[in-house]
């Protein structure tokens, strides 16, 4: 099989949802489905042929108080800083459980993308990912990702840019 992600079948569901919602939001940018699987920021990174501080990975935490989903995107070189995170929504929050992910996102864990869920979420970027020209995200399968830049991805996110790393 092909490296090349342009050789492969149509779009899966699941990413075929995330390039509508790309170019519903008037983007052109392509999702692209790879033979290996881009699950992780290293594994994404690999296949793609970038750095691992370019991969935007979408984690979903859920707010304790209010029960709403936290999306947090991160370089793929951060961990979250948790502590941080609930200070800046103003409430405690803990990693999100598999079923609550895909009720509120619509996607399952390892290929959730940035855009596109079911309910909306409260969105935080990391800062460093503005270090990047372009960037990279998931697109709604273990092996599907789009290429954008870092002001587009606030932009189509509504995410508020803040410093969200451990250490």
């Amino acid at each position: 099989m092909s490296n090349n992600p342009e050789d492969t079948a149509p779009l899966k569901e699941s990413a075929r949802r995330v390039q509508e919602a790309l170019a519903t939001g008037g983007f052109d940018f392509q999702v692209r489905e790879f033979p290996a699987s881009t699950r992780t920021s290293a594994e994404a990174a690999a296949a793609i042929g970038c750095e691992v501080g370019q991969i935007a990975k979408s984690l979903v935490f859920r707010a304790k108080t209010t029960d709403r989903p936290v999306l947090v995107i991160a370089s793929g070189a951060n961990r979250v800083n948790e502590k941080a995170l609930a200070r800046l929504i103003g409430e405690p929050v803990g990693r999100a459980d598999a079923e609550f992910v895909r009720r509120v996102t619509g996607f399952a864990i390892g290929g959730v993308p940035p855009l596109g869920h079911a309910t909306p979420p409260v969105t935080l970027v990391d800062r460093d990912l503005l270090a990047f020209a372009e960037i990279w995200a998931a697109a709604g399968t273990p092996n599907a990702v789009f290429r954008l830049t870092p002001d587009v991805l606030t932009a189509v996110t509504g995410g508020k840019v803040a410093d969200i790393k451990q250490g």
